[in-house]
């Protein structure tokens, strides 16, 4: 008789644990999608080739994304040549050469840190440091250095647990054949870690492209179009402090919106394109 009661409470136990895990995922889903559909509703229709090819034009009274688009894509391209060979060495140097329990540990719990500091504080110390101190006034150069170390723990961590996927054996038969250290590293564990780095690298570009609170105090609101070499020396706003100038300042909300969709989009495109390398490089391995 105990044991059938016993049963019965297990059982109704685990039912409504179902059901409450049912109802969190059905939530979680609803919100997601509604947040995607109702930004994609509401900026779609808004975007045009006149506003993504064009620059603004206050004597026309016309307003164009293209001198945001470019500043973004400066961002990026900067950021990532100085996050990835720092983040992937400093993962290499961690996981392959450093013997130091102790130092490995708190490295690692320093990049745990800067990953859950608030953007704004980075913000914040790039205008004291790389603006200010380094005289690089604001700029795109200030606000990329300062997505650098906003990134670094992303790339490093990611880096170095793909490090760790690769098997021992595979180091011991490359040492047994006569190789070197670097020359194992760099024809054995990295061929065979490189999703994990490609992976980093996504998701960076998608963090790179969500940042704002950051760009405020660094890059600047300018909306000037300039080159790749003499962009990074000027002030310019990334789309996302676009879309905060146009919502907040100006009030075209409809152009809000519009960035809105576009990052929106480059934000799923990111996402399933993380999903497929990590796909494409799972099926190289089964076979």
């Amino acid at each position: 008789m105990l044991q059938r009661t016993a049963s019965k409470k297990r059982r109704a136990y685990g039912v409504i644990m179902k059901t409450v895990m049912i109802a969190a995922t059905s939530i979680t889903c609803a919100l997601v999608l509604f947040l995607i559909g109702y930004v994609l509703i509401r900026g779609l229709p808004n975007i045009s080739w006149k506003l993504l090819s064009t620059a603004p034009s206050y004597l026309n009274d016309s307003i164009g994304i293209l001198p945001d688009l470019m500043n973004t894509l400066y961002l990026v391209i900067a950021t990532l040549i100085f996050v990835l060979p720092i983040g992937v060495g400093a993962a290499i140097y961690l996981n392959e050469y450093c013997k130091s329990r102790r130092i490995v540990a708190a490295i690692e719990f320093a990049s745990e840190t800067l990953s859950g500091i608030p953007s704004i504080i980075y913000g914040l110390v790039g205008m004291l440091f790389f603006c200010q101190f380094c005289g690089l006034q604001t700029s795109l150069l200030a606000g990329a250095l300062t997505l650098v170390i906003m990134n670094l723990p992303t790339v490093m961590r990611t880096t170095q647990e793909s490090l760790k996927t690769v098997p021992d054996s595979f180091r011991e038969g490359a040492f047994g054949l006569g190789a070197g250290k670097w020359r194992v590293i760099r024809t054995v564990v990295l061929p065979n870690s490189v999703d994990g780095i490609i992976t980093g690298c996504i998701l960076s570009i998608g963090r790179i492209l969500g940042e704002s609170a950051a760009l405020l105090f660094t890059a600047g609101f300018a909306h000037n179009l300039n080159g790749f070499f003499e962009g990074l020396t000027r002030s310019g706003a990334s789309l996302t402090v676009a879309l905060y100038v146009y919502a907040k300042e100006q009030g075209e909300f409809e152009v809000a919106f519009a960035i809105a969709a576009i990052l929106m989009i480059f934000t799923l495109l990111i996402n399933a394109a993380a999903a497929g390398v990590g796909s494409l490089f799972n099926r190289r391995r089964s076979r």
